[in-house]
């Protein structure tokens, strides 16, 4: 049983308030214990977090570039062991793990070389006697909120830009996926970093938020995580008028014009809909196809998710997808099949939980292929973040834009046509922040992440990125 704490100055600091357990999924056992923080705790952290600011905020550029630049070393280093971890307590492949280690140590590289190119503006004088320079300052300290389904990747997101405008912060990994945030952010903190600039703190969602939306100190707020907790943010942030960066849920359209590359999308589809147990922001979760080429597209797409292998994160070979995070997913899953099935829908594979003995203790569901389905089933309006899919229709561009715009979602959204003139016209036509043509990977560390309608506010990646942890200041001087 692995034992675990809260890490603040670089001490381990062990939690008042009991402990969490984390559960492997692959087999329903606990294997860690995290311990909780009392909120006293948790203002302590956040006290450390300001003291640090003083300093770090003041550190040259060139020196926060290569403390970055040492944590992504760091990362590398033990990219191994902090795949393991996250394999384990959050069910992907060791081999999908660790890659999103790596990732991670990409992203604060890429943030350790824009540290050196925060630029501030000259703007035109309005007088003989006057001058105006506009500088960017680091906006103070950072809570950052980790999730659970990509719990490395998507902190280092938040922590690597921070670090770089000259912010501290203050981590909170999920309760599912503790363990590879607090590895991640050891190692960042083992490269060198000052004492007070990076810390980590666990414990109850209720009594860290208390804390947290009412601290002066904490000055911005990064989650990724479900357009439900997002909106409970705005509405505590709004008190103290705190910034927010909120990644929020998605649930992606993928439009297949009769003119594509049949096989790819296919492929890519399937790929999408199914990778990491479908507990992605940007899986695919609708598929509109062209009707002349529905029927076919249905037989190739089942066959191939039949063909899918459910297992374990240290399975060889690795699985095509593992378990779902905790037991409330699976439930989720069957709640959405069900009222699907209700209401009309017809379910060519999946459906339900394996049958198979070695697949009984954890928590799986089959990769689920629904069609016949109709715009009032769960499927077509709410995330499922789960390996189920539904396949529609559609006649004209124009309808198929409307289904696709037809939720309160707009995050990725994915489109396989050879027309390159149709491919822009829908594109731009589509209201999600990303649109992926005729591939599967929407987001990139040189270009912007946004979620549009409730899909979330502010930036991530990019230079945009960084940007959102500065502050614009003017300074204007009499010269004459």
């Amino acid at each position: 049983m692995l034992e675990y704490h809260s890490l603040v100055s670089g001490e381990w600091v062990k939690g008042s308030e009991g402990v969490i357990n984390v559960i492997d999924p692959s087999c329903g056992k606990v294997f860690a214990t995290v311990s909780k923080l009392g909120r006293g705790q948790v203002a302590e952290a956040i006290e450390r977090a300001h003291q640090g600011f003083k300093e770090w905020s003041r550190t040259p550029a060139l020196e926060r570039s290569r403390a970055l630049l040492k944590c992504a070393v760091k990362v590398r280093e033990r990219s191994e062991e902090i795949g393991k971890l996250l394999a384990q307590e959050q069910g992907k492949s060791f081999v999908d793990a660790r890659k999103e280690v790596l990732g991670a140590a990409d992203c604060l590289e890429y943030y350790g070389y824009l540290a050196v190119n925060i630029l501030g503006e000259v703007p035109p004088p309005n007088a003989l006697n006057l001058r105006s320079i506009a500088i960017r300052q680091p906006v103070g300290v950072v809570f950052a909120v980790a999730a659970w389904n990509y719990p490395v990747s998507l902190i280092s997101w938040k922590v690597a830009p921070a670090l770089a405008a000259g912010c501290t912060v203050v981590v909170k990994p999920s309760r599912e996926t503790p363990l590879s945030t607090i590895e991640f952010i050891r190692a960042c903190v083992d490269s060198g970093l000052p004492e007070n600039v990076l810390h980590v703190i666990n414990g109850d969602n209720e009594v860290i938020s208390e804390e947290v939306f009412v601290n002066p100190r904490v000055r911005l707020i990064a989650l990724t995580g479900s357009t439900d907790t997002g909106k409970k943010f705005i509405e505590a942030s709004a008190r103290n008028v705190k910034r927010l960066i909120l990644e929020l849920g998605g649930h992606s359209p993928f439009i297949v014009f009769a003119d594509a590359d049949f096989d790819k999308a296919v492929k890519d589809g399937v790929k999408r809909a199914f990778r990491n147990a479908g507990q992605i922001c940007n899986s695919v979760n609708r598929i509109f196809v062209e009707e002349s080429i529905k029927d076919a597209f249905i037989k190739s797409f089942v066959e191939q998710t039949q063909k899918l292998r459910l297992g374990g994160a240290f399975d060889e070979p690795p699985p095509d997808l593992g378990p779902m995070v905790n037991e409330a997913g699976v439930r989720r899953m069957e709640e959405f099949v069900e009222d699907a099935v209700k209401k009309g829908a017809q379910v060519l594979c999946g459906g339900k939980r394996p049958t198979e003995q070695r697949l009984q203790q954890g928590f799986y569901f089959e990769p689920t292929v629904l069609v016949n389905v109709s715009p009032d089933m769960k499927i077509m309006q709410e995330e499922p973040f789960g390996p189920l899919v539904a396949i529609d229709s559609f006649k004209t561009v124009e309808e198929a834009v409307e289904k696709a715009n037809s939720v309160r979602y707009g995050l990725v959204a994915y489109l396989y046509t050879r027309d390159m003139g149709r491919a822009f016209q829908v594109a731009e036509a589509l209201e999600w922040g990303s649109v992926a043509v005729n591939n599967i990977n929407p987001d990139s560390l040189f270009a912007p992440y946004p979620g549009w309608k409730e899909s979330g506010i502010g930036l991530e990646l990019g230079h945009y990125g960084l940007e959102e942890y500065l502050e614009w200041k003017h300074i204007k001087l009499e010269v004459m």
